[in-house]
């Protein structure tokens, strides 16, 4: 039996004693992001920002198996906010629609919640009205006609079906409850507001697909909620990418359980503080990467310049060599060696290696 169809469906509990002291270090670390960040500069507040958002987009995005270009979400997200930063390039609609859902949940945190606004947020995650190549339902809760919603593993004839959602004839009905209640005053802690949302609207799972990332798009404005601000420091996505596993184990463990949900709210505060953790490392890159542009400010780049140069200061893996700027810019050997020499004679990277074959190149911050 699954937890929606448990008699008192969906009246669920927790221990608030087992969960306050976690509650409190979070609440505790929350407060001291918050306060280190008022104190940095206008520019630095604003990358993070950026930044932070744009972790958002992708990580959620990666969680569902979807892999978004870094630097066009950037782009998208410093261009609806009016942020002016370095190296913008054009955006593909897909990643515009998830960009505008985000936004939306992030900055207009204090509006209310409404099927209209939700149906909005799932037309701009697929503007073509298709799920890869699958028709799908768009702007609407799923109907009968989709058969049952299940999550499951395994191959084709050979499935394990690890959940089922309500059925579609009732989505309707179930998603006015969410939403009520969603919208009324907070009872709890706003924070603990935040992961039972999350575990809720994944367990009615309303659409036909993006019900992950529409999810985790109401789990981070009920946070902005919590917050008491539209300006993001921390990913919970990012987050959740890291520790997909658990995540999904533990939602697999509580769709099945009782309606007691402090395991899984435990999970999600662990979860949410390894986050706003992570949050000083962004705002270390942010530093660094103000700092380079700052010295740079008057240098030109072309574009497959700009593009290495965001890699490099974002996430690169492992060391840059000329063969791998050539894979990376779909160019010739010849054209990457061009591009490195001028950037080695304009002082932004540094030879490394013993040469030849072996030379590596790095950024000079």
């Amino acid at each position: 039996m699954y937890i929606h169809q448990l008699a008192n469906w969906p009246n669920f509990i927790w221990d608030t004693d087992a969960l306050l002291t976690k509650l409190g270090e979070v609440r505790h670390r929350q407060g001291t992001i918050l306060g280190l960040m008022s104190q940095a500069g206008f520019t630095t507040q604003e990358t993070a920002l950026v930044d932070t958002l744009t972790l958002d987009v992708t990580k959620s995005s990666e969680i569902e198996g979807e892999k978004l270009n870094d630097q066009q979400v950037r782009s998208s997200i410093a261009r609806r906010l009016g942020i002016e930063i370095a190296g913008t390039i054009p955006s593909e609609r897909d990643v515009d629609g998830v960009v505008e859902m985000m936004l939306d949940a992030t900055q207009n945190y204090t509006e209310k919640l409404s099927q209209e606004r939700l149906f909005s947020w799932h037309a701009a995650l697929f503007p073509t009205g298709r799920s890869a190549l699958q028709k799908i339902t768009v702007g609407a809760w799923r109907t009968p006609e989709a058969g049952p919603m299940q999550v499951f593993s395994g191959a084709m004839g050979k499935e394990t079906v690890h959940f089922e959602a309500p059925k579609s004839e009732g989505v309707a009905e179930e998603m006015g409850t969410f939403i009520n209640w969603f919208n009324a005053p907070a009872e709890t802690d706003p924070v603990l507001k935040a992961g039972i949302a999350h575990l809720w609207f994944v367990i009615i799972h309303p659409f036909d697909d993006g019900n992950g990332r529409i999810t985790r798009a109401l789990t981070d404005m009920l946070l902005a909620r919590a917050d008491g601000s539209r300006k993001r420091f921390y990913s919970m996505s990012a987050r959740i990418l890291k520790e997909k596993s658990s995540y999904y184990d533990m939602l697999a463990y509580t769709q099945k359980g009782s309606l007691d949900i402090t395991s899984w709210l435990r999970w999600f505060l662990d979860c949410l503080f390894s986050a706003m953790d992570d949050s000083e490392q962004t705002l270390e890159s942010v530093n660094a990467r103000n700092k380079f542009w700052e010295t740079h400010r008057e240098t030109t780049f072309n574009e497959r310049q700009q593009e290495t140069i965001h890699l490099l200061l974002d996430d690169f893996f492992g060391n840059l060599t000329s063969s791998k700027w050539a894979k990376i810019n779909k160019v010739s050997s010849d054209t990457a060696l061009r591009d490195i020499q001028d950037l080695l004679a304009k002082g932004v990277l540094e030879r490394n290696g013993e040469g030849g074959k072996n030379t590596t190149y790095g950024l000079v911050v």
